[in-house]
């Protein structure tokens, strides 16, 4: 199906570089992530620790994308492996009726998965683009919620650090619920949180490179710093990464490319939600600290003295 496009009067298509399209008449997005929370029981531990974003809770620490998957089916059953908190999609300007009936039948597919979708404003490069790809995709996916990317570098797909709290101020006071996309930069993420956002998603590296943090200090003590939930958001390769991004506190991973471009998906979906889970038990369960020089541990009671020292 097409809309109205707002700038230039002509039809778009919902598409995505880094998603892919969705579909107007689609369920809430609000309301898909209340079934998809249910009110905790309070018998499970881990439905007492469920992820809490802007007051809605999510009984999973992922987040997935949804673009460059082998073909639909790979996506789907990737998909129902991880069982995402959201799955992440954007608007992207296309013409033609083989663009619109693709567009309609990959929209089915997400409606399909009763997943809440998270849409995002990829490839905006100024405010006002990011405003009216905002509004537009509040219209065709019906929901609030908004994952906020503003590029400031074309080569390494940089969030402007300069603009960035400005567009959330924006998109907060339009009604928003607003998810950042920014760097690992204290001083960035606590803008943003100055201006209202409940929530940050700093990247571990550049987007689609599969490095891993590569910046652990600087992650940690972010973490460390400001008391507001944190997704890991783009350069995460191996479920270790995901593991240990959730073992140093972080509160939820957001993927894409380590899972659509794995030689298989599905499989990848599932060591990735396996490798959350396990961090985020770590961190729950308190880590030792590190130490210096071996420890025994092995009792000394009843060995001979001169082997104690």
């Amino acid at each position: 199906m097409n809309f109205p496009d707002p700038l230039s009067g002509t039809a778009v298509l919902s598409a995505s570089a880094s998603a892919d399209t969705a579909h107007a008449g689609s369920p809430s997005g609000d309301a898909l992530a209340a079934d998809s929370a249910a009110p905790p029981d309070r018998a499970d531990p881990a439905q007492d620790d469920a992820l809490v974003l802007y007051g809605q809770r999510f009984a999973s620490r992922l987040l997935l994308g949804t673009s460059r998957y082998p073909s639909p089916a790979v996506l789907q059953a990737a998909a129902q492996r991880a069982r995402p908190a959201m799955l992440t999609a954007s608007l992207r300007r296309q013409t033609g009726a083989a663009a619109a009936e693709a567009s309609q039948g990959f929209w089915q597919l997400l409606a399909s998965l009763q997943v809440p979708v998270l849409p995002n404003t990829a490839g905006c490069h100024s405010i006002q683009e990011v405003i009216t790809t905002a509004e537009m995709a509040r219209e065709v996916f019906a929901t609030d919620w908004i994952k906020l990317e503003l590029i400031g570098d074309d080569y390494t797909l940089q969030p402007d650090t300069l603009n960035l709290p400005e567009a959330a101020d924006r998109l907060l006071r339009a009604g928003f619920k607003v998810l950042p996309y920014c760097t690992e930069d204290l001083v960035l993420c606590q803008r943003l949180v100055d201006v209202g956002c409940q929530a940050v998603m700093p990247w571990a590296a550049p987007i689609g490179t599969g490095q891993g943090p590569v910046n652990p200090y600087a992650m940690r003590m972010l973490r460390e710093r400001l008391d507001v939930p944190m997704i890991v958001d783009a350069g995460l390769g191996l479920p270790s990464h995901a593991c240990q991004v959730l073992e140093w506190g972080y509160d939820a991973v957001l993927l894409n490319t380590a899972v659509a471009l794995a030689q298989d998906p599905v499989a990848m979906a599932g060591a990735f939600a396996d490798a959350v889970a396990a961090g985020r038990a770590a961190r729950r369960a308190g880590a030792m600290q590190a130490q210096t020089a071996a420890q025994a541990s092995t009792p000394v009671l009843g060995t001979p003295f001169w082997h104690q020292s």
